[in-house]
């Protein structure tokens, strides 16, 4: 399945997966995997094979940051909520913990910590960070692997 994955990035005229995603930011992992096959490509190929690149890379961070920016995007189009009462405070958290999901082990920590401060110190209205080098989630979620 690799193969044939990495085979239509190519074919779309890309050298990676990372390449692929970074030209669609902010766009959900199952709609970049229905771009690649509809029918046999599922979100979480595409997630194993951009991880092998940002393991290979030593930009694992990067990636974490840039779930975080796909998931927020598929929830909250428009940004961050500009009312955080219980019905959006729950939804920020149900992204919180999608974005969880798709954390290698060894950053499930930071995340974590990420997430709870963006619940108790919520950025401004509207913030919708559209990509992973976001200033706000740089500072969040700094990289570590330099």
């Amino acid at each position: 399945m690799r193969a044939r994955l990495y085979e239509r990035v190519r074919e779309r005229g890309y050298d990676s997966l990372t390449a692929f995603a970074d030209a669609h930011p902010a766009v959900p992992l199952y709609v970049l995997a229905d771009e690649l096959g509809k029918d046999d490509v599922a979100a979480v190929q595409v997630f194993s094979g951009l991880l092998g690149e940002a393991e290979q890379r030593r930009q694992v961070t990067r990636l974490v940051r840039d779930m975080f920016v796909r998931e927020l995007a598929e929830d909250f189009s428009n940004g961050w909520p500009t009312v955080f009462d219980d019905k959006n405070r729950f939804e920020v958290a149900m992204a919180l913990a999608r974005w969880g999901s798709y954390t290698p082990e060894t950053h499930k920590e930071r995340v974590s910590q990420a997430g709870d401060a963006l619940l108790s110190h919520p950025p401004p209205p509207g913030w919708r960070p559209l990509g992973p080098d976001d200033e706000l989630l740089r500072t969040l979620l700094p990289d570590e692997e330099a």
